[in-house]
């Protein structure tokens, strides 16, 4: 491809609207790539810019093009080939500024070369023409021809040639006299082909200077229609520009309005955030004080089961004990029993010795 990028900038583009001719309408979301590109093949400038793989902007620039400043951050120009209009707003002046210092030179650069090219078609059209129609009309005039070297290219049926081979048959006049009427004849038919080749080629030159007059006038008709074109384009988006303003402003108020409520969203996302992080904290607090309590707890717990333990196991000595005293006391309680029986017995023998005595 002979096409190579020589300049690009981000701006956002729009394009006027083809119902109204007057509101502007974005053909990007966003900023883009804005980039001039030269054809080396074909000596064109070209302004390319695409939003992903769909090309918004396909303008060649031409010596009627003008690039318009309608604010401080945006400008415009008309493309009549694309019957359009596009509009570029950029982020800062100095942007704008470069832009338009870049499309002037390069429209400059434009003329330039549409001059060159048609100066060379020019050039190799004229020439050409003068020596192809001409050299066709002088071809019968050729030397050759005239003094007779070329025999066959004469026509054996003219009467010129009849007569000639019919005098020396019947010998009616003298060689010398045969000889000085046919080079009056050659030279009278000479003369009146050289007199219709310069009425010839006089009508030629005549036609030829027609021709580029009238290319002229046609070239001058063409650059008249599109200057007016232009004209009209310019009146329309002057006559549209606080329509245009309008729209623009209110697309602004839109996009502050949207940004401020993302705004307002973020910083409540940013308070619950911190209510989160403060809560998570608390909870963090808290786990870890019920982390030191459960440690506590296990700690007594621990105490606890030791003293259980331990309680059990004086429990158990003491039920070992009780059941050793229990023992203890039925023994004692058999033996009392046997003391008891042996007393009875004893009062029965002393209560039967009383009666008997």
């Amino acid at each position: 491809m002979g096409e190579q990028p020589i300049f690009s900038t981000r701006a956002h583009v729009f394009q006027i609207d083809p119902n109204t001719k007057k509101n502007w309408v974005p053909t990007s979301k966003h900023a883009v790539t804005v980039s001039y590109f030269f054809d080396c093949t074909r000596s064109v400038y070209r302004i390319i810019s695409l939003d992903g793989s769909k090309a918004i902007i396909n303008s060649t620039i031409t010596p009627n093009m003008t690039f318009t400043k309608t604010s401080q951050k945006f400008g415009q120009w008309a493309d009549s080939r694309a019957n359009t209009v596009y509009g570029l707003g950029f982020s800062s002046e100095s942007q704008l500024a470069k832009f338009a210092e870049k499309f002037a030179e390069f429209k400059e650069a434009a003329r330039l070369a549409k001059e060159k090219s048609q100066e060379k078609m020019e050039l190799s059209s004229t020439p050409s023409q003068q020596e192809s129609i001409p050299g066709d009309l002088l071809s019968p005039l050729s030397p050759d021809s005239i003094n007779g070297t070329e025999p066959e290219r004469v026509t054996p049926d003219t009467p010129q040639h009849i007569e000639a081979r019919a005098e020396p048959s019947h010998k009616t006049l003298p060689p010398s006299h045969s000889s000085s009427s046919m080079n009056k004849h050659w030279e009278a038919e000479l003369e009146a082909l050289k007199g219709n080749n310069a009425k010839l080629t006089a009508a030629l030159l005549e036609s030829s200077a027609n021709v580029k007059q009238w290319k002229q006038q046609l070239g001058a008709y063409q650059e008249e229609a599109e200057r007016l074109h232009k004209r009209v384009t310019e009146l329309e988006c002057v006559s549209g520009q606080t329509t245009v303003i309008k729209s623009q402003k209110t697309e602004l108020n839109q996009t502050i309005e949207e940004l401020e409520a993302a705004l307002k969203a973020k910083e409540e996302e940013l308070e619950r955030l911190k209510e989160e992080v403060e809560s998570a904290n608390g909870f963090q607090f808290k786990k870890e004080s019920l982390s030191l309590k459960l440690q506590d707890t296990e700690s007594r717990n621990q105490a606890l089961e030791a003293r259980l333990s331990e309680l059990e196991q004086r429990l158990e000595g003491q039920q070992q004990e009780r059941e050793a005293f229990r023992d203890s006391l039925r023994s004692l309680l058999e033996l009392l029993d046997g003391k008891i029986f042996e007393l009875t017995e004893l009062r029965d023998t002393l209560g039967k010795l009383l009666e008997s005595s």
